[in-house]
């Protein structure tokens, strides 16, 4: 087992809040948190370079195992280097497992104790994951940071379906450590355990104590109230070790990514930002800005006011709609930089308001105009 090569320096706790500022250390750079990840599902951010994530501030990115594992296939991201050299990206990148994919994407499967049978949604073939599998595939694909195969439970899902679940996930992680061997890179585990307090609790615990070098936290976004998320997240917060990181998976909005840090959190992903924005949705510091709307029309001001972005600084909303409208594909990047740009901010101006002792007044801010 090859732990070593990512680690977590937790350089400071906020003194009213649970927001915490740490340097996650990995093979390709050290990397300040709290951190939002821009998802690159098929080894590209979409419509987007490398070199315009550096731009905007992007440091981690996720690329997708389940995607990848089918086309264009470990083998071959293997032998062009793994995925670094793949897609030419220099900084950090983490791998999911596959499994929330297979259980979301993936309706025909079948889970057993050894793993999970499914149709591929490409071309209905029938695949495999295992524990090991779903490791060995993300040793191949070369990231600096690997997710322990688990079960995302869905919401929602009755007690006795969510502790089998929640145990075998558990299972799991003790067989994806044993498989991994990879010495340059790490892998977390994942806490699940659904929306009930006593699994939750459970999957932390004996999660924490198989020493990770970090803990996704999974099943969270699924459907549930904010109010379940943020209680549940809480109590998951709590009994993790304060010295490693801790991941929420699958969140990227920017209220939940305050809620989310002044509950513990050091990092996030989401396809939010990027999916918007190819539907004409960008995200601004009011919510959300649907610039492909008929109010927009003659609207000559930026995305929003005061962001430095290229997209604001270079167009206006007009004509982004008048893209929208023609179909053009420019108008999907430039959303696409501004809503990543967007959250790429926010991240770094919460580790300033941490660094600061100002985090939750930074966070009373945020609220007054969040939504408006």
């Amino acid at each position: 087992m090859a732990r070593g090569a990512v680690s977590y320096q937790l350089i400071k706790e906020d003194k009213n809040t649970g927001a915490r500022l740490g340097l996650l250390r990995t093979p390709h750079g050290d990397f300040a948190t709290p951190m939002f990840m821009p998802v690159g599902t098929q080894a590209t951010v979409k419509t987007l370079t490398p070199e315009e994530l550096y731009a905007m501030g992007s440091q981690v990115i996720l690329c997708n195992t389940y995607h990848l594992f089918l086309r264009p296939g470990r083998e071959l991201v293997k032998k062009a280097g793994g995925l670094h050299s793949f897609m030419n990206y220099s900084r950090g990148i983490l791998t999911d497992s596959g499994g929330f994919q297979v259980f979301s994407l993936a309706p025909l499967r079948k889970i057993t104790e050894e793993g999970v049978t499914f149709r591929s949604h490409i071309d209905g073939s029938k695949q495999f994951l295992s524990p090991e599998i779903a490791t060995q595939v993300q040793e191949d694909l070369g990231s600096d940071i690997a997710m322990a195969f688990d079960e995302c439970i869905p919401y929602p899902a009755d007690y006795d379906y969510a502790k089998r679940s929640t145990e075998r996930t558990l299972r799991w992680a003790e067989r994806c450590l044993r498989s991994h061997s990879r010495l340059d890179q790490g892998i977390f585990g994942i806490v699940q355990g659904g929306m009930y307090p006593d699994l939750r609790r459970f999957s932390a615990r004996e999660t924490a104590a198989l020493d990770f070098p970090g803990f996704g936290i999974g099943g969270l976004s699924v459907g549930e109230s904010k109010e379940q998320m943020y209680e549940t997240l809480a109590l998951t917060t709590e009994v993790l070790p304060k010295d490693k990181p801790r991941y929420l998976m699958g969140v990227g909005t920017a209220d939940h990514i305050v809620e989310a840090v002044n509950l513990g959190v050091d990092m996030m992903d989401c396809v939010f930002p990027t999916r918007v924005a190819r539907n004409g949705t960008a995200m601004t510091r009011q919510g959300r800005l649907v610039v492909r709307n008929a109010l927009y029309a003659e609207d000559f001001l930026p995305v929003e006011e005061g962001c430095s972005c290229y997209t604001c600084r270079n167009y206006s909303r007009a004509y982004i709609r008048h893209l929208f409208k023609a179909e053009e594909t420019l108008a999907l990047r430039l959303l696409t930089i501004h809503n990543l740009h967007f959250l790429l901010t926010l991240a770094a101006e919460i580790r300033q308001a941490i660094a600061e002792d100002k985090f939750a007044e930074y966070r009373r801010r945020f609220w007054e105009n969040y939504g408006r």
